[in-house]
């Protein structure tokens, strides 16, 4: 029989968004993947946070880019193929773009369609000569490169410390991963943020003008709008600490009051002051960071630091 008007339902738990959050909501302590933070406004909200003075992360590396793309560019060689993962609006890209304009082809990869697409069409403005084959999709999943790049030398880009992002093993995994994917004929530059004074890392995760609060907070409005969630945003607070044991920032979204919340069809009960682990952000030294990459099979080349030691850009060989 066909369902009456108005008695269809969709079942949200079948979409990977829909799994993911039931199953991480599920568990104690409870928690969301923080790949889910970049939909559309999740976007926006992060490139402002990458211009807010706070932010230290973004504005050293973009430094670091700035007075080292050349060397890096020396290292790799004419003709690589550029493959970026996580590459949100590509702005700390076109460094590199301006430094190698004989590149084969630039890829970018990017869970977020549109900013993947906002991405593409400027830089189809801003260099209309390169050849961009954009990837949507998330660069944590099995991924092949098109044919057309297999004879390229590959140059993997991992820039705004997202490998802090993962536990260590899942940072090891990733890096094997890379590994595999851009093949013997590579190389890889990440960017991995630096340990350093606790307040200088608070301010950069809560911010005065409240921008990472709401970034955080988005992630509870995508489940109201993508699975039939009934947050109240006003029932949560942003919250971001360190971990000094796990050397981490830690996101978290506190609940104010106890409080029952339903979620494609499932309920989750908060007892108040209980959070929501959203987002960890590792802190390395330069040492720990070359002893994870070896582990990994890559061959730390060179790194580059700056005078103030916020951020650290590293040039990987495969081993």
């Amino acid at each position: 029989m066909r369902p009456a008007l108005g008695t269809a339902q969709t079942d949200y738990s079948l979409t990977p968004f829909g799994r993911d959050v039931l199953e991480s909501l599920g568990q104690q302590p409870k928690t969301l993947p923080c790949r889910y933070f970049y939909d559309a406004r999740g976007s926006e909200l992060f490139e402002e946070i990458t211009e807010l003075a706070e932010y230290y992360p973004t504005q050293a590396e973009i430094a670091l880019l700035e007075a080292h793309a050349g060397e890096m560019a020396a290292l790799a060689g004419p003709g690589c193929a550029l493959i970026e993962f996580g590459s949100g609006s590509s702005r700390k890209t076109d460094i590199l773009l301006h430094a190698m304009p004989d590149l084969a082809a630039y890829m970018p990869i990017d869970i977020s369609e549109a900013a993947l697409s906002g991405a593409v069409a400027r830089l189809a403005r801003q260099f209309p000569a390169l050849r961009v084959l954009p990837i949507h999709g998330d660069f944590n999943a099995e991924l092949k490169l098109p044919a057309s790049l297999r004879a390229a030398k590959r140059l993997g880009f991992f820039p705004g410390s997202t490998i802090g992002n993962f536990e260590a093993d899942e940072a090891a995994a990733f890096l094997r991963r890379a590994r595999a994917l851009l093949g013997a004929n590579s190389a890889f530059i990440v960017g991995a943020d630096l340990k350093k004074d606790v307040a200088t890392l608070i301010r950069a995760y809560d911010d005065s003008a409240g921008v990472t609060a709401a970034f955080n907070l988005n992630l509870l409005a995508r489940i109201n709008r993508e699975l039939g969630g009934d947050f109240d945003l006003e029932g949560f607070e942003h919250l971001a600490l360190y971990n000094e044991e796990a050397g981490r920032i830690e996101m978290h979204l506190r609940a104010l009051r106890q409080q029952t919340v339903t979620v494609a069809g499932q309920r989750f009960s908060f007892a108040q002051g209980e959070t929501i682990h959203t987002e960890n952000s590792h802190k390395y030294s330069i040492a720990d960071f070359q002893a994870l990459a070896r582990n990994a099979g890559w061959e730390p080349k060179a790194v580059w630091t700056g005078e103030a030691a916020l951020f650290s850009v590293h040039y990987l060989a495969p081993a």
